[in-house]
């Protein structure tokens, strides 16, 4: 198999977060959509991450944690509780190389 037959446009999956600590504190299972492959620009991030310096966090994921139409959730204005952050990035790496 020659490798250009494994390149392939990103598509949106979704993400479910549906652990019984999630399900207990917020009153329901938490979704959120992020591409099945990384450009490698945020693949770096990922692997760059300092998670002791929230803004490197932020930085990385912000172009990850996207709604179903494909927007990011986070932003300047709009932020995640630190929790539910830590939990979509273990999610997204998580999902690294499956695809």
């Amino acid at each position: 198999m020659k490798l250009e037959q494994l390149a392939a446009k990103p598509r949106l999956i979704k993400i479910t977060m549906d652990n019984q600590e999630i399900v207990d504190e917020y009153g329901d299972v938490i979704e959120f959509w992020t591409w099945d492959r990384q450009p490698m620009k945020s693949f770096v991030k990922l692997a760059a991450i300092d998670t002791n310096n929230y803004a490197s966090v932020l930085e990385a994921v912000k172009e990850l944690v996207l709604t179903e139409e494909g927007k990011p959730i986070i932003s300047d204005e709009n932020m995640l509780p630190t929790k539910i952050l830590m939990l979509c990035i273990t999610k997204i790496v998580e999902g690294l190389g499956k695809s």
